[in-house]
């Protein structure tokens, strides 16, 4: 690809993420969206491999049907009450229409079929923009109509989206699939809270893409694409693997880990909503995705696969580790300690 076209490409992003978070029209919004969408395609399908070509027209079917569900479902709020703006979305069945228009664009339980196989089907770099920043502009919108959503449906839709994460992570071998069923079950997390404290939600949502950044640009650096080049990765940097290690146990969320902050606070605020069962339920479901982060971890660094491996050993890499790695790993790793900085900052 060439640099003008990276240069647009990037470009596009940035101004539909940008119309879209600071957009009070609905039409504007869904303006953003609509650029993110045909931004990222050229992306998608970089490599011109059929994997690659089919993965962009299920991301494009699926967000196309969802930015159509948008623009209905503002349509018929204006129609009903007059008002383009966001925040004034009243109507109940623009209110349906509009979270399974989000649920679809995020991958949420039930819409979640599209996102593990186009994360499968492109590169590392690409599945990380699809996981982290494609997310941010249906965040936000959630973020903005959160007081009209139903709360018993955006409960059920997390629950879903946790158990469902932690249960299909268990039988993957590629790692992007893993980190995908990882994505919706940390949009579990995610939805479940906006309703009460919205800017845990996004405040979650930051420290995830911290720490999956770390995770794939990692990944990205030593060529892993599966569990078992995982295995035989230790040899190529040992150091580097070490740190990937801690980022994914920091994914699962243990404590002293950065990871453990989100979900400490999301089940200390749904105890003060009076949730203790959706507490106790998706905290139980985070022990799914738990298994599958410590086989990762296992993988990476604590085993070493026997002389009879079938794989080539892989040697040292010789070019340095890009700087933003380490400082992305040392955030999402040491970030625990400075919590109450961070609260008193939300």
């Amino acid at each position: 690809m060439s640099p003008h076209a990276k240069l647009i490409i990037s470009m596009s992003l940035l101004l539909g993420t940008t119309i879209t978070i600071s957009s009070n029209h609905w039409v504007m919004a869904w303006t953003g969206l609509e650029i993110n969408t045909l931004a990222i395609i050229p992306l998608i399908s970089k490599s011109h491999h059929p994997r690659a070509i089919e993965a962009a027209i299920k991301y494009f079917l699926v967000q196309a049907a969802a930015s159509a569900l948008v623009l209905f479902s503002s349509m018929i709020n204006a129609w009903s009450t007059g008002q383009w703006d966001i925040t004034q979305l009243t109507h109940p069945m623009s209110c349906l229409l509009l979270t399974a228009a989000i649920a679809m664009k995020l991958g949420l339980v039930p819409f979640h079929f599209w996102f593990p196989e186009v994360l499968q089907g492109t590169s590392l770099t690409t599945a990380l923009l699809l996981s982290t920043l494609m997310k941010l502009p249906p965040i936000t919108i959630l973020f903005l109509t959160s007081p009209s959503l139903n709360p018993s449906l955006l409960t059920t839709m997390a629950i879903a989206s946790a158990a469902l994460g932690g249960w299909m992570g268990l039988n993957q071998t590629q790692t992007r699939k893993i980190l995908a069923f990882s994505s919706i079950s940390h949009l579990g997390w995610m939805v479940i809270i906006i309703i009460y404290n919205p800017k845990l939600t996004l405040l979650t949502f930051y420290l995830y893409s911290l720490m999956t950044a770390t995770v794939f640009l990692t990944l990205n650096t030593t060529k892993v694409l599966n569990l078992s080049t995982m295995m035989t990765s230790w040899t190529k940097s040992p150091m580097l693997n070490a740190t990937l290690m801690l980022a994914l146990l920091s994914l699962a969320g243990l404590p002293p880990l950065t990871g453990f902050l989100p979900k400490w606070l999301i089940i200390q605020e749904l105890t003060k909503q009076e949730m203790t069962t959706a507490a106790t339920i998706i905290a139980m479901l985070s022990l799914l995705g738990l298994f599958f982060y410590l086989r990762l971890a296992y993988y990476s660094t604590i085993t070493l696969p026997p002389n009879s491996t079938n794989h080539m050993k892989q040697w040292h890499i010789n070019k340095p580790t890009h700087t933003s790695i380490a400082i992305l790993a040392s955030l999402s790793i040491s970030l625990l300690p400075l919590s109450p900085m961070i609260l008193t900052m939300i």
